[in-house]
């Protein structure tokens, strides 16, 4: 039998960037969620949640932890799919899809600290969060109604 003749099979369609971001929200009475505040450009200075580009051949799940991990030094277990955003014009760079995780955690456990492009990192109340950056306070408006939802 001879060889496999490998095929590639592409597609003239155009392909979005792919990324991931992170949702962690503290399981206090009064919930606070994690936000980084970015060094770099686009939104230079606002805040948003940890996320980033995926790398080719990565699973969206071990994205998800290597942002967190590379932004705020923090390993969580339990993330879970909140969303995927995807329209036009959300991120500036261009056409992107952000798949989004959310995750409980217990902030007295944990000690975020800012790294790679996050300048800063800080807990903010969940129902007062600062302006966010690109669409990131519709996607903290989802993960309320998730976590209300659960609370029923």
């Amino acid at each position: 039998m001879g060889l496999k003749s490998a095929r590639t099979y592409t597609y003239d369609f155009p392909r979005p960037a792919l990324t991931v971001d992170v949702v962690l929200v503290t399981s206090d009475a009064r919930p606070r969620v994690l936000l980084v505040r970015r060094r770099n450009d686009p939104f230079r200075g606002h805040w948003a949640f940890p996320g980033g580009f995926v790398e080719e051949n990565e699973k969206l799940a071990d994205a998800a932890l290597r942002e967190l991990k590379e932004e705020t030094g923090l390993a969580v277990e339990g993330l879970e799919p909140l969303y995927t955003a995807g329209n036009p014009g959300r991120d500036p760079r261009g056409w992107t899809v952000s798949v989004v995780y959310l995750a409980r955690v217990d902030a007295g456990k944990l000690k975020p600290k800012a790294a790679d492009d996050a300048k800063a990192v800080k807990w903010w109340p969940l129902d007062q969060p600062p302006p966010m950056a690109f669409d990131h306070g519709m996607l903290l408006e989802r993960a309320k109604a998730r976590l209300l939802v659960r609370s029923v």
